[in-house]
């Protein structure tokens, strides 16, 4: 029956057949077993691993809260080796606080990321809460970019004048561009869960 059909198709449709070789079927998109549960997988161990850096930021932010000011006598240069910067208590704790946010704001960018694949997974990707799970990752990927350009401006006029140098606005059209292609697959996934509904209405 098989071989019948085949020889309806027309010759472009059929499957390469090689004798002695044969041919892997190609990697679904969506469902178990598809190039997003293997993406899904992917983003688990990452989810995991940045917890845990933000959760090391986090303990050292509190620890550096407590150190003695007579032990932070270390000092950092730039990369002309002319320019030093004694790590003070504020500089420390500033760091600890802008990596942690940084390493939180990302968690949270991967927590909904993780929660779309596993409906990609489900071979159901057009669901109002990927919606708004799009929506989160594209204002918190504007915050994290804002804070990270904020953050290096305050670092390098106020706190290691001369050891930083602070990002210009041309380092802001790619994150901004992200942000932007972010929120427009939001609209796409919003226009196709509506016309899901409306599907599932009619029928």
């Amino acid at each position: 029956m098989a071989n019948r059909l085949s020889r309806l198709l027309p010759t472009g449709l059929r499957a390469p057949r090689v004798r002695g070789l044969a041919f892997p079927a190609p990697l679904r998109a969506m469902g178990h077993g598809s190039v997003a549960s293997l993406l899904k997988i992917a983003l688990d161990v990452a989810y995991v691993l940045l917890a845990l850096l933000t959760l090391v930021t986090l303990v050292g932010l509190v620890a550096f809260l407590f150190i003695p000011d007579d032990n932070l006598n270390l000092t950092v240069s730039n990369t002309d080796g002319g320019v030093q910067q004694a790590l003070t208590r504020p500089l420390i704790v500033f760091g600890f606080g802008v990596f942690s946010a940084w390493f939180g704001g990302f968690l949270l960018i991967l927590r909904q990321l993780r929660q779309i694949f596993r409906t990609l997974t489900q071979g159901d990707p057009f669901q109002p809460e990927n919606v708004r799970r799009l929506r989160l990752i594209g204002v918190t990927l504007a915050a994290v970019t804002a804070g990270v350009w904020i953050a290096q401006g305050v670092v390098a006029a106020r706190l290691a004048p001369g050891v930083l140098d602070r990002q210009g606005v041309g380092a802001l059209l790619t994150p901004v561009f992200s942000v932007l292609v972010v929120f427009v697959l939001a609209e796409v996934f919003r226009e196709g869960a509506r016309l899901r509904r409306e599907s599932d209405l009619t029928i």
